[in-house]
């Protein structure tokens, strides 16, 4: 099916999305405690995992956080569970949570909707340097 190394948490992102490619720079930059692995939605395990999860890529088009025997979130869930992870100032992220779900997802549909225009897109996936390629998986 997939692997995942133990004790990581998946972050499956929109591997030609200028926007999701710097989220993850800057994931790579603060994950400090090194919790994160990688892969696109498109790729062997993206799909994999969406499958397994009963996601389309209808319902979710850009962020899936995905923590084996755990939980799976998406959207303004997903960023800021991960943003929280990184403690210091991005702890700050955590007022986030007082906001209800259905107003936050909003915004977040609304980004994830013009991301490409305000961003940009690439052909293909950004190839990992050698040493962010143990982040990623296939």
């Amino acid at each position: 099916m997939f692997d995942i190394p133990e004790g990581k948490r998946l972050v499956l992102f929109d591997g030609v999305c200028n926007f999701c490619d710097a989220s993850v720079q800057r994931i790579l930059k603060y994950d400090k405690n090194n919790l994160y692995v990688f892969a696109a939605l498109d790729s062997k395990t993206g799909s994999a995992v969406q499958a397994h999860l009963n996601l389309t890529s209808e319902a979710v088009d850009s962020i899936i956080l995905y923590e084996p025997g755990g939980s799976c979130d998406i959207k303004s869930t997903a960023v800021l569970k991960i943003g929280t992870s990184f403690g210091g100032f991005w702890y700050l992220l955590a007022i986030g949570w007082l906001v209800p779900r259905s107003l936050r997802d909003v915004l977040y549909d609304w980004v994830a909707k013009n991301r490409y225009r305000w961003f940009g897109k690439r052909a293909a996936c950004r190839i990992p340097t050698p040493v962010e390629q143990a982040k990623f998986l296939p």
